[in-house]
């Protein structure tokens, strides 16, 4: 198994660079996030033996669950939270995460700035946007971004950027250029988009994080 960790690894990490090298871009420009979600620590073991160290899960609870142990075996692990997350677990988030992705209501501007001064760590968030208006996803409206930035400014949380999750099954290329625009327009440079299917598009329209996880994992059984 470690030995196809490694070599989809090496796949993906040559799409990034194919993809850098078009936009004129450097392939250190660009964070590749390996999504772990629903995968155990046996599965997720050979991407770390093969020296990856960024990861990504959806659920606080799910994830406290087998990385506090791949932490203590693996050194240097950057852990990001990339689903939705609710006000209560807020304190988890931050003790658990180095990074959350979906940052997308005052509410949660409130419970993540409260968590991380009683934690005494700040952990950079993006802003999660719904590029596509779409009534089931997470994210806040468009409209509403330069007020949350404003809001999480205040509060002293540390904007990565602003993330997002194109509707499926339509050309994504326009929604991350929209996404490019409104960061730029808040003042922000980190772009969280793209994902197995996608990320060398987002790469050639400046995303500086990509989300995979099928094309290192393989399909879900």
């Amino acid at each position: 198994m470690s030995a196809n960790a490694s070599h989809l690894l090496a796949e993906v990490q040559g799409e990034i660079a194919k993809a850098c090298t078009i936009a004129r871009r450097e392939p250190s420009e660009v964070t590749l996030i390996a999504i772990s979600k629903t995968h155990d620590a046996d599965a997720i073991a050979p991407l770390l033996d093969a020296g990856h160290r960024v990861f990504g899960e959806n659920r606080v609870q799910e994830a406290q669950g087998k990385w506090p142990q791949l932490k203590q075996r693996y050194e240097g692990v950057e852990l990001h939270l990339v689903g939705q997350l609710q006000s209560n677990k807020a304190d988890d988030a931050v003790a658990l995460f180095d990074c959350i992705h979906s940052l997308d209501r005052p509410s949660l501007v409130k419970a993540l700035a409260k968590a991380m001064e009683k934690a005494g760590r700040r952990i950079p968030c993006f802003i999660q946007v719904n590029i596509g208006d779409e009534e089931q996803k997470g994210g806040c409206a468009i409209a509403d971004v330069p007020a949350l930035v404003e809001q999480a400014r205040e509060a002293d949380i540390p904007l990565a950027g602003l993330m997002c999750v194109p509707p499926l099954g339509i050309e994504p290329a326009p929604f991350f250029a929209l996404l490019d625009k409104l960061a730029r327009d808040d003042g922000l440079t980190g772009l969280s988009m793209g994902m197995s299917g996608d990320y060398p598009t987002a790469i050639m329209l400046g995303a500086t994080h990509v989300r995979v996880g099928t094309a290192l994992f393989g399909e879900r059984g």
